[in-house]
């Protein structure tokens, strides 16, 4: 058993050694340009041979973690610099890295189209649920919603709320087992900070939601792709890829795959279920699109019951971005570390985001929201992928729910190219590459069927395609 309680594959003794390093650098108790201990002192500290230690120091400082001195001996690395958006994230130029596609449809104005983007248009979204939450809240006599900070676990009504919500989808989670957070990306950065050391092997799907390339580099985590398929990720490739890498994480959406739209069979579910068992990984379920979902798909989280995975997810996409809320579902013994490490990088919650989640959420007229986006979503979908096709362009599947599509160019086009052009033209398009850690997609681009009800989007494109050939 591990300090998490879990079983963490055996390794070698060469990885034990490095591991331990890396610990106590992740940790502090080794500071930028300390001396580690001496090749004897530690062989004898840890009850391994000089030659272990040797090779263990030898593929640190390979790695950057460490530093040799002739003469002197070997000494933590000093502090890396700042991430650069270029080891952030899968960079084709500064137009279309993952990082500019989002800048680019946060700032746009007006006229600017986002077929790129990842949400829907405020258009939408239940503006007049919020607005009347909101009236609500300001009304409030209770003078500690509107000026206090919130607790660290969130807001205990939520949490009820969450876990009866969750109960209905097949699963047990209690509202002690729910973290609120700020948004989806805070929870999964928070979850890296409880399971990640430095040098970690990560498993993530390829293609993938490019933040969870960009949050990963930021934790120094060794990232490892394996190929996605129509009913979730390729079985022998998962396998091999825990086996010869002993990953500690994979990160994976179950329901309404981003950026694929894939959805996630019982059975490939419950054969990554048990090979991660068999290798000792623990899984983290992105679930930010799971309201679209009419018929829940099968997750993750419900087949092992929270004891191996850990659950996320926001409201971001179907009810508002601009007050940010997420969550986290776990272990108990995880969430209490958790609220601590929330303290640690974020203090308190918010209480202003998690009344008004609640009071919209609670309401009656959200369930009715949710079966009309959902008409409205599978009428974009119809319209999209005929336009898309009109112009030669085809889909990789045609998903069951969602807003998401993921499409091959025609004639090999670069969608990097295509972009580029396509941005002249006050078009954001999210090109395949930024989605792929192997960089294998170059010709495939993710489209938003929400954001693509505009004729330009089609005429721009299409212009767009032409100037690549």
């Amino acid at each position: 058993m591990d300090e998490l309680g879990t079983n963490r594959p055996p390794g070698t003794r060469v990885e034990h050694v490095m591991q331990a390093v890396r610990a106590r650098i992740a940790s502090r108790s080794l500071n930028p340009g300390a001396k580690l201990p001496s090749i004897r002192a530690l062989a004898t500290t840890m009850g391994v041979s000089k030659s272990t230690i040797v090779e263990a120091y030898d593929r640190l400082a390979a790695e950057g973690v460490i530093r040799s001195r002739p003469g002197s001996g070997f000494f933590s690395a000093a502090a890396p610099p700042p991430l650069s958006l270029a080891e952030l994230g899968p960079r084709l130029d500064r137009a279309v890295d993952p990082f500019w596609v989002s800048r680019q449809s946060l700032e746009a104005g007006p006229g600017m189209l986002k077929p790129g983007c990842g949400w829907l248009p405020a258009e939408w979204l239940p503006d007049e649920d919020i607005r009347r939450a909101l009236r609500q809240l300001a009304r409030t006599r209770e003078t500690a919603k509107l000026t206090d900070y919130g607790t660290p676990g969130g807001l205990a009504p939520l949490r009820q709320l969450l876990s009866r919500r969750m109960a209905e989808q097949g699963f047990h989670a209690g509202p002690d087992q729910i973290l609120l957070t700020e948004s989806g990306t805070q929870a999964i950065d928070l979850v890296c900070r409880l399971l990640l050391q430095p040098g970690d092997a990560v498993l993530v799907d390829d293609p993938c939601y490019f933040n969870f390339l960009a949050v990963l580099r930021a934790h120094h985590a060794k990232i490892v792709g394996v190929p996605y398929t129509p009913e979730g990720p390729d079985l022998v490739a998962y396998e091999t890829a825990l086996a010869e890498h002993r990953p500690r994480l994979y990160i994976t959406t179950s329901g309404l795959h981003n950026p694929t739209g894939a959805t996630l069979r019982a059975a490939t579910a419950h054969k990554v279920l048990k090979l991660a068992e068999t290798h000792g990984a623990l899984i983290v379920e992105d679930d930010i699109f799971a309201d679209f979902e009419r018929e829940p798909a099968p997750r993750l989280a419900a087949l092992d019951g929270l004891d191996r995975v850990v659950r996320i997810g926001s409201f971001s996409k179907t009810l508002s971005a601009s007050f940010r809320c997420g969550y986290i579902a776990a272990r108990t013994d995880w969430i209490d570390r958790l609220v601590d490490l929330r303290i640690a990088t974020g203090f308190a919650s918010s209480p202003l985001s998690q009344d008004l989640v609640f009071s919209v959420l609670g309401s009656g007229t959200y369930r009715k929201y949710l079966d009309g986006l959902r008409v409205r979503l599978a009428k974009a979908r119809t319209d999209t992928l005929r336009r898309l096709r009109a112009l030669g362009i085809e889909p990789w599947l045609e998903p069951e729910a969602g807003m998401l599509l993921w499409c091959r160019l025609p004639d090999r086009l670069n969608a990097a190219d295509v972009a580029r052009h396509a941005l002249r033209g006050g078009v954001v398009l999210a090109p395949g590459n930024v989605f792929s850690p192997a960089q294998t997609a170059a010709d495939f681009m993710r489209f938003n069927v929400a954001q693509c009800g505009d004729e330009r989007v089609f005429r721009i494109l299409d212009g767009a395609m032409r100037s690549g050939l």
